[in-house]
C-alpha cells in the first residue's frame, strides 16, 4: 500500500527567503524520506496553493493526502484556516482522503534550534556574557497561544537559568524592542534576542531591527532548517497518518451465523 502523500502547508510570506526556506526544508525530507511523495502549498502571498498541489496529486492517481501545517501557534490560521482548506479538499476532490495534522507548535525540541542559532549569534558579536533573554514570537490576539509561548520562554530561561521575556512582533504585548528596554532599565545590559521564527521575513526582521536599537546585544536568526524540524514534520505526519486509517470505510462486521 502507497503511504499518504506529505502536503507542507506554509503561510507563506511575500518576502522570497520565506519560501525558499520551506523548499529547502523539504528538500530535506525527501532526502530522509524518498518513499513519500512531498509537496510544498501556502495559505498565501506565493504558490502554489494547497488546492494547486491537491490537482497535481489527484491527476496522478494519488488517494491519500496528509497535510502538515507548518505553523508554530495554534491560533486564527490552525483554527480557522487549515480547517477551512481540509473541508475545501474533500468537498471538490471527493476521491482523496485527505487530514491534517497538528500544527508543529511550540515544540520543545525547538529550542535546541534556538540554541544553535544563538550561539551562532553570540560568537559572531563577541558576545561572552549574558544576563537576560527576550524569546520573540510573532504573536496572536488568541490567549491561549500566548501562554504556550510564556511557557516556552520559562523552559529557555531554565535551560540557562537566565530571566526570560516572551515578546510579540504584533497582537500582543510586549514587543521585542520594548522587552529589552524593560531589562536594560532593571540594569541588565546585555540582554540577547531569540527570534522563534520558521523562515526569514517581515516580522523576524522587524523584531530584530528593533531590539538592536534598543540595545539587544545579539539578535538570532530564525530557526530555518534543521534536523528537529525534518523530525517534527514527519511525527506530525506518521501521527496524522494513523488518524486517515480512520476515515476510511469500515470493514464489513462478519456475520454471525447460528446452528440450528
Amino acid at each position: 500500500m502507497t503511504a499518504p502523500a506529505l502536503v507542507i502547508l506554509a503561510h507563506g510570506s511575500r518576502d522570497p527567503r520565506s519560501a525558499a526556506t520551506v523548499h529547502a526544508l523539504a528538500e530535506c525530507l525527501r532526502e530522509r524520506r524518498d518513499d513519500l511523495r512531498i509537496e510544498t502549498s501556502f495559505l498565501d502571498h506565493c504558490p502554489p496553493t494547497p488546492y494547486q498541489v491537491f490537482d497535481k496529486l489527484v491527476a496522478d492517481g494519488v488517494e491519500e493526502a496528509v497535510v502538515v501545517p507548518l505553523l508554530l501557534s495554534g491560533a486564527f490560521h490552525a483554527r480557522v484556516d487549515v480547517p477551512a482548506v481540509i473541508d475545501g479538499a474533500r468537498a471538490r476532490y471527493p476521491k482523496l482522503r485527505v487530514i491534517a495534522s497538528d500544527v508543529l507548535g511550540y515544540d520543545e525540541t525547538l529550542l535546541d534550534v534556538l540554541d544553535r542559532r544563538m550561539r551562532e549569534a553570540l560568537t559572531g558579536g563577541r558576545v561572552r556574557e549574558l544576563d537576560a533573554l527576550v524569546l520573540a514570537v510573532a504573536g496572536s490576539s488568541d490567549n491561549q497561544a500566548n501562554a504556550a509561548v510564556a511557557r516556552l520562554a520559562r523552559l529557555w530561561g531554565q535551560r540557562h537559568k537566565l530571566p526570560v521575556t516572551a515578546a510579540f512582533t504584533a497582537a500582543a504585548t510586549p514587543a521585542p524592542a520594548e522587552a529589552v528596554l524593560q531589562w536594560r532599565m532593571e540594569g541588565r545590559r546585555h540582554v540577547a534576542v531569540g527570534s522563534f521564527f520558521l523562515a526569514p521575513g517581515v516580522l523576524p526582521d522587524r523584531a530584530a531591527q528593533t531590539a538592536r536599537r534598543a540595545g539587544a546585544v545579539a539578535v538570532s536568526r530564525p530557526l530555518g532548517v534543521s534536523a528537529e524540524i525534518v523530525r517534527l514534520v514527519l511525527l506530525r505526519y506518521s501521527v496524522a497518518g494513523l488518524d486517515l486509517l480512520a476515515l476510511a470505510d469500515p470493514a464489513p462486521r462478519p456475520r454471525l451465523v447460528h446452528s440450528a
